[in-house]
């Protein structure tokens, strides 16, 4: 019998391939899918129906939004296990093993925040002000309902616990996940960057194609 503070090579093996919990914002992706939807509408009829130049057009176009559109909305994820933090944002992909993280930051974005100083915006966990004030003013209501005040008696509107907008609850998740296991073996390493040129070439060059046809337009 295998000592549960000390878990065996197959136990070790089985933790590794967990699946990671991934993090995303519903309303960019839907907004990706309605753009690009409208892109492959205009841009599909005018390459096949359009005369002269307006061909041209629609195909430097299409290469240049299409990847900025996946970028900004399919694209972002954050992905945590027991060993790291993979956020994906438009341009680059950042792995910060859990012991280079030195916290969390929520203001008007969401950051990670590592060791060497260096800050990670978290582009799919946006930070909705109106999420929060709505989330705020259900505490007053439950502070006040909870002391009795302007109540009557009566039961509370809103549930008992803390309540908190769900960004905010995300964060508190990952800060919890980090403290938990920033000191474990497997969670040591280095930040890692990886720039996503699939992206930024076929924008680069649907750009520079737009400019040229307009140039000599």
């Amino acid at each position: 019998m295998s000592n549960p503070d000390h878990p065996s090579p197959a136990q070790g093996s089985a933790q590794s391939v967990l699946p990671d919990r991934a993090y995303r914002s519903p309303s960019s992706l839907v907004a990706g899918v309605l753009l690009l939807g409208i892109a492959a509408w205009l841009g599909g009829d005018a390459l096949f129906v359009g005369h002269g130049r307006a061909p041209w057009l629609a195909l430097a176009t299409l290469l240049c939004a299409v990847p900025l559109v996946i970028a900004f909305t399919l694209r972002p994820v954050v992905l945590a296990n027991d060993d790291r933090l993979r956020v994906r944002n438009p341009f680059r992909v950042v792995e910060l093993p859990w012991g280079t993280v030195a916290g969390f930051r929520s203001g008007f974005s969401n950051e990670v925040v590592a060791e060497s100083g260096a800050k990670y915006q978290l582009w799919s966990i946006p930070v909705s002000l109106r999420a929060r004030k709505r989330a705020n003013r259900a505490q007053m209501r439950e502070a006040r309902e909870a002391s009795g005040i302007g109540g009557g008696g009566r039961t509370p509107l809103v549930p008992s616990g803390p309540t908190r907008a769900q960004t905010d609850q995300i964060m508190d998740d990952l800060g919890r996940l980090w403290e938990a296991r920033e000191k474990a073996d497997t969670s040591q390493g280095e930040v890692t960057v990886k720039w996503a040129y699939e992206i930024m070439a076929p924008a680069a060059a649907g750009a520079v194609l737009l400019a040229i046809l307009l140039a000599v337009g």
